[in-house]
């Protein structure tokens, strides 16, 4: 199915370093690397040479332990962090031409405004908390050049409804909120400009498992009705199972694994993935 569409997402060889590196670790394709760390200068190498892509209306899941570098590799797709080195290509950008890595924070910005969308874990990052739920949602569309105030006022209802926040709760900042409740407002603010791909960095860690279903059944229903690319970051395989359609899997820092969520969950090549596998039967 995919070989005839092109990729809604492109990124080659994606690295992320903390630190300068020295002639110990440099160069060495991290021969002299402790897991991803150097043990003589402390850089760690959180993201190593990391390809993926993303097709339009799919979900990809991305797992790994703590560490592995599967946060640090969507905080560097939603400019949150500078990229060391590497390409990204966005189809809705410049036709996938031009290397969103290397543009202007001008343009990063404008790329973060209308073409992605995060949900973070912590909810904290990605809400105003004593801002009302409707002027969260109203930032992230000023952000994007709107500026009529009842198209926001309207926008913002709308898409609080469609995530089940009482009408009569709209109006109240999210410190107020429950943690559930406050990750569907951050899922809200992320759609507020219809994104062709939205990223979501654990969004269940930390909630019960009744809320969890309700947050997963919400993002589902989003990408069947909205026909939205996804990226999935978890370290929970139940999470990945129910969402996603391609998983790949992260350790120190590197892609390790991937293919189809069911052919690696079901049957893992790489010892850790194995690991990873059997460790929750």
């Amino acid at each position: 199915m995919h070989q005839q569409e092109r990729p809604l997402l492109t990124i080659k060889n994606l690295n992320k370093q903390f630190g300068c590196g020295c002639s110990h670790c440099r160069d060495t394709q991290g021969h002299n690397l402790e897991d991803n760390y150097c043990p003589v200068c402390g850089t760690v190498y959180a993201c190593r040479n990391v390809s993926l892509k993303v097709y339009p209306a799919e979900i990809l899941g991305v797992v790994g332990e703590s560490g592995s570098g599967k946060s640090t590799l969507l905080r560097c797709l939603y400019f949150d962090q500078d990229s060391t080195s590497g390409e990204g290509y966005i189809h809705g950008y410049n036709e996938g031409r031009t290397n969103i890595f290397t543009e202007t924070s001008q343009q990063k910005n404008y790329i973060r405004n209308h073409l992605l969308g995060m949900v973070y874990q912590n909810p904290y990052l990605g809400l105003r908390m004593n801002f009302s739920s409707v002027g969260n949602i109203a930032e992230k569309l000023i952000g994007a050049g709107n500026r009529k105030v009842d198209f926001m006022a309207a926008r913002a209802q709308e898409l609080l409804a469609a995530v089940n926040i009482p009408t009569y709760r709209m109006k109240e900042a999210p410190e107020k909120f429950s943690g559930g409740m406050q990750q569907r407002v951050q899922i809200a603010k992320a759609l507020s400009n219809n994104p062709p791909l939205l990223l979501l960095d654990e969004v269940t860690t930390g909630l019960d498992l009744s809320v969890q279903a309700n947050v997963l059944d919400l993002i589902k229903v989003i990408q069947r009705d909205l026909k939205i690319g996804m990226i999935v970051v978890s370290h929970d395989l139940a999470v990945i199972r129910m969402l996603t359609d391609r998983t790949i899997v992260m350790l120190n820092g590197r892609i390790i694994e991937h293919g189809l969520t069911d052919q690696v969950l079901e049957d893992p090549q790489h010892a850790y993935t194995q690991q990873l596998v059997y460790s929750l039967l």
